[in-house]
């Protein structure tokens, strides 16, 4: 395996960068990180100084890093609304493309990276990292050899008591199109949707709420958040018929009185088992007229990732993706599959605008 080194533009120098991307880019030895982009000059400054190379270059405006043909691999790490136009040019200008996640603000705007990556050739793939832990992966082989049989019902859950991200750009709609379900119910459909192998809806149902988003002085889990800034959704819910018959409910939330709380986590019924998340992963099923519960043990030494080295998704997620590029192989998130979700939540966003299905014409 060839073992040459990437060199990764950063464009967004936020939370989500220096929460998940850079830290785990820094780890892989077949990495440099030559370049940082940020509206905020010291914010990349503080990036570069960090995670960078001694000469890695620092800019204000995206459209100058792509300039830099020594820049192989561009990660999109901006608010939502900027995903398409940025990762398109990226492609445009002859970069692979790891955008974070949701793919796009809007399903129309997801289909245009998909495009630019197709008429350009380059790899575009989207930050799902709930994908690469070892509950998923286990659960990913059981499904793949027919352990649950034919799954007909799913649930995503993405439910937090209280628990409203105060910081960025989480409560704005115009920046992120939505909130607790562009947010985190995007994790929890990914997941159900790549473990069932369903990417084809017939029609959604849905609805969102804001009951509890304009109360001030709210318990919260990082403080209380600014009511007058709260201008996306507390809630969305989701009933999405696949065209096999299939049915998903799908659950999101940052804040709801409820004490059931997990999210990017799903539940799995099918013909011959069933499969949840709640209680680390259980398995269930019948055998010998009986009916039984399976907890297989996923600590460290239970399920082995490249080499047994790590089990932080994240740094999978990474190292996946630059073997991608490096070996030419597809990424483990494709590009198509992450537009069948944004379609799905902006469905459900149509759905409760207007009261009716909303229905996938193929």
């Amino acid at each position: 395996m060839s073992q040459r080194t990437v060199n990764v533009g950063i464009i967004g120098c936020g939370g989500i960068a220096n929460g998940k991307h850079m830290p785990s880019l820094k780890q892989l030895e077949n990495v440099r990180m030559v370049a940082f982009c940020d509206i905020i000059r010291e914010r990349a400054e503080k990036a570069a100084k960090e995670y960078g190379t001694p000469d890695a270059k620092v800019y204000t405006d995206y459209k100058e890093l792509l300039k830099d043909e020594s820049i192989e691999v561009v990660h999109v790490c901006t608010p939502n609304r900027s995903h398409s136009f940025i990762t398109v040019d990226a492609l445009e200008s002859g970069k692979h493309v790891m955008c974070e996640k949701p793919m796009a603000k809007t399903a129309a705007d997801a289909r245009k990276m998909l495009e630019a990556a197709k008429r350009t050739g380059k790899k575009l793939t989207i930050g799902y990292q709930s994908r690469y832990r070892a509950d998923s992966q286990y659960l990913k082989k059981l499904c793949e050899e027919g352990g649950l049989g034919e799954i007909y019902f799913a649930k995503a859950h993405a439910i937090r008591r209280r628990a409203v991200p105060t910081w960025g750009v989480f409560l704005n709609e115009e920046e992120q199109g939505g909130g607790p379900l562009i947010d985190i119910g995007t994790h929890a459909l990914d997941l159900t949707l790549w473990l069932m192998n369903n990417y084809k809806p017939k029609y959604v149902v849905g609805n969102t709420y804001q009951k509890l988003g304009k109360r001030a002085n709210s318990a919260n889990a990082w403080g209380p958040w600014d009511p007058e800034k709260f201008t996306v959704e507390d809630s969305a819910f989701g009933f999405i018929t696949m065209e096999n018959g299939a049915t998903i409910f799908l659950e999101s939330s940052w804040a709801l009185n409820t004490l059931e709380e997990g999210e990017a986590i799903t539940t799995l019924c099918g013909t011959e088992g069933g499969a949840d998340m709640r209680d680390g992963l259980r398995i269930n099923g019948e055998k010998f007229s009986t009916l039984y519960t399976l907890k297989p043990k996923l600590d460290a030494g239970g399920v082995a990732f490249y080499d047994g080295k790590t089990e932080d998704p994240s740094l999978i997620e990474a190292k996946q993706w630059i073997d991608a590029v490096i070996n030419d192989t597809e990424p483990t998130v494709k590009p198509e599959q992450a537009l069948v979700v944004t379609e799905i939540l902006e469905a459900i966003y149509e759905s409760s605008k207007t009261g009716k299905p909303v229905y996938f014409n193929k």
